[in-house]
């Protein structure tokens, strides 16, 4: 169908194309084929720029013969199964986790080599088995056939429910049999495996890992499909009707919840919601923001970067550098690890633009976790200053001070665990500047977050907008007179970013909102004066920022500062 993002090429024989680790330390949620919207006007390094992707097809590494699928006594190590499909077998198991809420997408790859025996681990406890080790390519086809089953599990399960005999063989399915054939259908619907490599491999799985009935089912279903396919009529929706269905089609087209789609369509129009959808359905982008605070330059950063053959763009951002392709070998080097860069989206640091750190203020972020946003506040203040990290989770508190140590900041930060409700009264602390980076729904982070749009309900939105104006208020009480209150999200909703804003004015007559333009280029900023960034227009996640001044006469005589 016109406007569908196109199929993603899986295969390609050249070691620099591989698909990203996520470790992004700050990308709204911790955050890419080209968006609909089109490009931002870059500068292209001939020497690393990315030759044009070519259709072509690898082959697979050949599978042994079987040796066994169950152990033969306890506490033996594993007999190993090389029959198989080793990436196919992870992916189900891992999908298997995720809907039991026991995974996430996003951290797959977070420990780089081991995850292929973590992962293997999990296939031995769940199938009984383990399949061959796993190498970077495989760990790599895993992330890839991860992400996209569960991006495209609307649109995947719509299907496999139309090719069931009847809807209740889809309904009362075993979880393992299902996974297997999300894999199948998103094998032969959107990668550019072999038709014939995606129907073996997966009806070997289910015979191996189920039973031979269970391979016999997904045979006859994931030819049918291959048969739909070729002769372009598959049994999708048509869009027509009223809102209501016109929405529902589309939902399933483009795998988003309902509720999205109709709040995206009433909020930017139908085009703009279909580019949205593409843009969250496309390969997540990465950037790379250089650790100026240990005396790296940009200059520095690229000079790596091209040494390793990472093909790279420049950003709008001095510190930063888009990636095109090539995170994996920035973290097989050590770039992060070693502290000369950390993977932060440039959307979040146009936030801590807004912010604006001067040397010699003092500044606390309220919800800090993970601390991208703190720690680029940090560097910015040139070592004159100091930063409050503030968080309620200890867990997220702590990788955030490591994580400072890394970049040589941690003189400039004190951490503090509490829930900012309780801590502001019981606090007479003031600031120059209060960041409130307010939890939100995540809507403009969502091609980084494939799972996001799934545990996201329409009822969470209220629930959230309760909280980020009990915590707006609580924030403002942090403010000095004349300082400055900073609210950002990573959503596109006008609920949880204007409307907040406009509501918090209204309560609190002491603050005024006052222009990013001085702070931000021009194309990011709203008619009302807001920082606004969108994945279609931006190529970069979807993000929110409000500067609030406060009256210099509302609140004398109320203590300043924090020793």
């Amino acid at each position: 169908m016109e406007g569908v993002a196109p199929a993603v090429s899986l295969f390609r024989p050249r070691a620099s194309a591989r698909f990203p680790v996520l470790l992004a330390a700050d990308s709204g949620a911790a955050r890419r084929s080209t968006g609909a919207g089109g490009r931002s006007s870059v500068r292209k390094h001939g020497g690393t720029e990315a030759p044009p992707r070519r259709p072509g097809i690898t082959r697979l590494p050949k599978l042994g013969t079987a040796v066994s699928t169950k152990r033969s006594e306890r506490g033996k190590d594993p007999l190993i199964n090389l029959e198989v499909s080793h990436h196919r077998a992870v992916a189900a198991v891992r999908l298997l986790r995720i809907e039991k809420g026991k995974a996430f997408v996003d951290l797959l790859n977070e420990k780089a080599n081991d995850s292929g025996d973590n992962e293997m681990g999990y296939v031995e406890r769940t199938l009984g088995f383990r399949t061959r080790y796993l190498e970077d390519r495989d760990i790599r086809l895993v992330t890839v056939i991860v992400a996209g089953t569960v991006r495209w599990k609307r649109y995947l399960d719509y299907l496999i429910m139309s090719l069931c005999s009847e809807e209740k063989v889809f309904r009362e399915m075993e979880p393992l049999l299902l996974q297997i054939l999300r894999i199948g259908f998103f094998e032969i619907l959107k990668l550019d495996v072999p038709a014939y490599a995606a129907v073996d491999e997966n009806v070997r799985l289910a015979k191996v890992a189920l039973r031979p009935g269970a391979g016999n089912m997904v045979n006859a279903i994931l030819r049918k499909l291959v048969l739909l396919k070729e002769t372009n009529s598959l049994p999708l929706p048509k869009i027509e009707g009223d809102e209501r269905a016109q929405a529902r089609a589309l939902s399933i087209i483009y795998s988003h919840p309902v509720w999205m789609v109709r709040r995206w369509i009433r909020f930017h129009g139908k085009d703009e919601a279909l580019r949205l959808m593409n843009w969250n359905n496309s390969d997540p982008r990465f950037s790379l923001r250089v650790n100026t605070s240990k005396g790296y330059t940009r200059a520095d950063l690229v000079k790596r970067l091209e040494s390793l053959q990472v093909h790279y763009e420049e950003s709008i951002m001095d510190e930063f550098v888009r990636i095109r392709e090539g995170m994996q070998a920035v973290i097989q080097a050590g770039l992060l690890k070693d502290g000369i860069c950390a993977v932060q989206d440039e959307s979040a640091g146009l936030v801590v633009s807004v912010v604006d750190p001067q040397p010699g203020e003092t500044i606390i972020d309220c919800c800090a976790a993970p601390g991208g946003k703190t720690l680029f506040m940090a560097s910015r203040l040139s070592g004159e200053g100091k930063i409050w990290a503030l968080d309620v989770n200890k867990g997220r508190l702590r990788i955030l001070m490591e994580a400072a140590k890394l970049h040589g900041l941690d003189v400039m930060i004190t951490d503090i665990h509490a829930d900012l409700r309780l801590y502001t009264k019981e606090t007479t602390a003031k600031y120059d500047k209060v960041l409130l980076d307010a939890p939100c729904s995540g809507l403009g982070v969502l091609s980084k977050r494939a799972d996001l749009r799934w545990n996201r309900q329409f009822e969470d939105l209220e629930e959230l907008m309760c909280l980020q104006d009990e915590l707006l208020d609580s924030a403002s009480t942090l403010v000095k007179p004349g300082g400055i209150l900073i609210y950002s999200t990573c959503s596109i909703d006008p609920e949880e970013n204007e409307k907040r804003i406009s509501a918090f004015v209204q309560r609190h007559p002491e603050f005024a909102t006052q222009s990013v333009c001085e702070y931000v280029p021009k194309k990011f900023v709203t008619d009302e004066g807001f920082y606004s960034s969108n994945p279609t227009k931006h190529s970069m996640d979807g993000a929110f920022a409000a500067r609030l001044v406060r009256s210099m006469h509302k609140i004398l005589g109320v203590p300043q500062g924090q020793n």
